[in-house]
């Protein structure tokens, strides 16, 4: 693939990162602006706070599914030079950065975006459906057993990269999953301060469903 092109991938990953599911999926099932209550952030979790479980699937799905389709899209077109190719490669680390920041900054949504679990999550299983199978299943123990949803999220984030390099050793798209590592770290520094001080809610914890104009406490 020519080089000019596989740059192109870059800005069509952000765009497609930019796309806010929370946001989509408020306005087509009529619910409040997610950045208008809980959190104030738009991600499944806030969602959730609606009372609309299947809002809050949908917005799940559909974040992760935005990160799946950008890896996807690149590995497809780019072909063997995404795995083989040092130029293929950084361009697909580029990528996985730039989905992960549309996300978190996404253009249609004033740059106002969610933290980022559910779309890491879909990068991790576009590269390898090992590599998503073993990252999810650290959340999920992490999350039986801890009940900290946040912290969960943190475990899956530092051990992502480093399953990847226990697969597949040092390569280019592994910078890239540590940059994600790195901003959903940073993305959930309110949570870290939380589990500090041992305010951070557990899942299962009952929460006040929100209507529209309420801003929550979280």
């Amino acid at each position: 693939m020519d080089s000019n092109l596989a740059l192109l991938l870059i800005p069509i990953a952000y765009l497609i990162g930019s796309i806010s599911f929370a946001v989509v999926v408020s306005k087509c099932m009529r619910l409040p602006d997610p950045h208008t209550y809980g959190s104030g952030n738009p991600g499944a979790t806030n969602v959730l706070r609606t009372g609309n479980k299947l809002a809050a699937v949908l917005t799940l799905i559909g974040d992760a599914l935005k990160g799946y389709i950008a890896v996807m899209l690149a590995r497809v077109l780019l072909g063997d030079e995404s795995l083989t190719s040092t130029m293929g490669s950084w361009v697909l680390s580029g990528v996985v950065i730039a989905v992960f920041l549309g996300h978190l900054f996404p253009i249609f949504h004033g740059f106002k975006g969610g933290k980022g679990v559910a779309t890491a999550c879909g990068i991790l299983f576009g590269i390898n459906l090992i590599l998503g199978v073993a990252t999810l299943s650290t959340w999920i123990i992490v999350a039986m057993f801890m009940r900290y949803s946040s912290l969960a999220a943190l475990a899956a984030a530092v051990f992502g990269p480093i399953y990847f390099v226990f697969l597949f050793g040092f390569q280019p798209i592994g910078v890239g999953l540590l940059a994600v590592c790195l901003l959903l770290i940073w993305r959930h520094r309110s949570n870290i301060q939380n589990l500090m001080n041992g305010t951070e809610s557990r899942i299962g914890s009952k929460k006040k469903t929100l209507v529209s104009g309420d801003k929550g406490t979280s």
